[in-house]
């Protein structure tokens, strides 16, 4: 059928959180959407975009974007981490760095279906999900019934946290998913005259 969409992969609905504050902010966050198609990972929705101050040690710093995306992938936590860090090098992210320092893209694994994961390098759900407001925010505009393994309701959470400490500020529109930019193109008037 002509048009019609490609299949999506097996694999639990995931999300993760989008970052940036160094340089075409908004920019570096469709081109790290537009990337995870090349590492197996299907972008299906993403949230409005805001803008949030610095959080951590780092405060003098730009403003950052923030996003959520929800994706399907069938990659493990693990595959999924080294997925995530192929799209950010592919954007422009330096490897090193200050942690919470300034940073062209982060990409984060927040949650991925009921799995819960600890190693080394990964953790799922991410250990500062509940606590980060420019993270709850996106997610739950995305699935307001959200929940996360053994920690519950993440508007719950959201409600714990204050106002004051976290500023929160919608920037923009949601970034453009494959599927929205296949509903985006613009088509032919149907009465445009066909070749003679």
């Amino acid at each position: 059928m002509t048009g019609a969409a490609p299949p999506r992969p097996a694999g639990p609905i995931g999300y993760l959180g989008l970052g940036s504050n160094l340089g075409d902010r908004r920019g570096r966050l469709q081109q790290a959407t537009d990337a995870l198609a090349d590492q197996a990972v299907v972008a299906l929705a993403c949230s409005s975009v805001y803008e949030t101050s610095p959080v951590g040690a780092v405060a003098d710093q730009p403003a950052f974007l923030n996003a959520a995306l929800r994706i399907c992938t069938a990659l493990a936590p693990e595959e999924l981490l080294e997925a995530v860090k192929a799209v950010e090098r592919e954007v422009g992210r330096s490897p090193g760095g200050m942690r919470h320092g300034p940073r062209e893209i982060d990409v984060d694994v927040l949650l991925l279906g009921g799995v819960e994961h600890r190693s080394p390098q990964l953790t799922v759900p991410h250990p500062g999900l509940l606590d980060r407001r420019f993270v709850l925010i996106p997610l739950l505009e995305l699935d307001f019934e959200l929940a996360a393994p053994r920690s519950g309701s993440l508007a719950d959470a959201l409600a714990a946290l204050a106002v004051a400490e976290q500023d929160v500020r919608w920037a923009g529109p949601p970034l453009l998913t494959p599927d929205a930019r296949r509903c985006s193109r613009p088509t032919a008037p149907s009465s445009t005259p066909g070749p003679p």
